[in-house]
């Protein structure tokens, strides 16, 4: 599988077809993922009101879920939307914020996982593990687990329990099928440095996969990968957060397949 090929694939569609992408998010990020995806070639909406998701997510390439700063009522307006994306075979991409935090989080993404056919569950290592065990607690929407051989066999397990594509990152990313597994070794520690870089991952996630649902398992790799050479892009002309945000948003519109040949580092295990 030659994934710098279909990396640069995937970036030309969104480039060319602009592809619009609903994201129920939270409030820390709406503007952030919305230039973030602008950057990239999509065309973000941000839109949580029951009454009218449906009709939004009808008109859309991909659904982002995002429970960053999560209301009951949003809980339902994902559900009604992810179910009209399940009857157009539109992507759901699913981000379980601090999932483990509290237990109206965890007990949030159960019910949405339980109701909703999801493509991709995208979070950090702890997020991703709290779904699976009742012994892991996060430190609020940060990562307190690392990536480990025990890390990978959940995310393969849960992947398989659930019908859907595990995506985890961090300082080592990896995404499952619960059988095909895909490490991504790119990217740079300032991006933890920014709020909203993972919510970020998530809706460029959702932009790739809208190019190609029938491989959403390559595709959520290759944004990984592409994400995280755009964030070591960025470092290499600043060192310091807010001024990296600003060359990240400019990597992410600038880079391509010279970017991509050069720097690209996924492995198919």
């Amino acid at each position: 599988m030659d994934m710098k090929q279909i990396t640069i694939n995937l970036l030309t569609k969104i480039r060319c077809g602009a592809p619009l992408i609903h994201n129920i998010t939270n409030y820390v990020v709406m503007n952030s993922s919305a230039n973030i995806l602008l950057a990239t070639g999509a065309a973000p909406v941000m839109a949580h009101c029951l009454s009218e998701v449906e009709e939004m997510t009808a008109m859309a390439g991909a659904l982002v879920l995002n429970i960053g700063t999560l209301q009951e009522d949003w809980v339902e307006s994902m559900i009604v939307a992810a179910r009209k994306a399940n009857t157009k075979g539109i992507p759901v991409i699913l981000d379980p914020v601090g999932a483990g935090a509290t237990a109206m989080r965890t007990a949030a993404v159960g019910k949405i996982l339980s109701q909703a056919d999801i493509s991709v569950v995208r979070g950090n290592a702890s997020e991703i593990l709290s779904l699976a065990s009742t012994g892991i607690v996060t430190k609020g929407v940060d990562s307190s687990v690392q990536l480990s051989p025990q890390v990978a066999d959940a995310a393969r397990h849960l992947a398989a329990a659930n019908n859907c594509i595990i995506a985890i990152s961090g300082p080592q990313d990896c995404v499952t099928d619960g059988h095909q597994f895909f490490t991504i070794a790119n990217g740079h520690p300032l991006m933890a440095r920014v709020t909203g870089t993972g919510c970020g991952l998530s809706a460029v996630t959702a932009a790739f996969c809208a190019m190609d649902r029938d491989e959403v398992l390559p595709a959520t790799a290759a944004a990984f990968g592409f994400y995280g050479l755009c964030g070591e892009l960025a470092a290499a002309i600043s060192d310091k957060p807010g001024s990296f945000f600003v060359a990240f948003l400019d990597s992410l519109y600038a880079a391509g397949e010279k970017e991509i040949n050069r720097l690209l580092k996924i492995t198919l295990a």
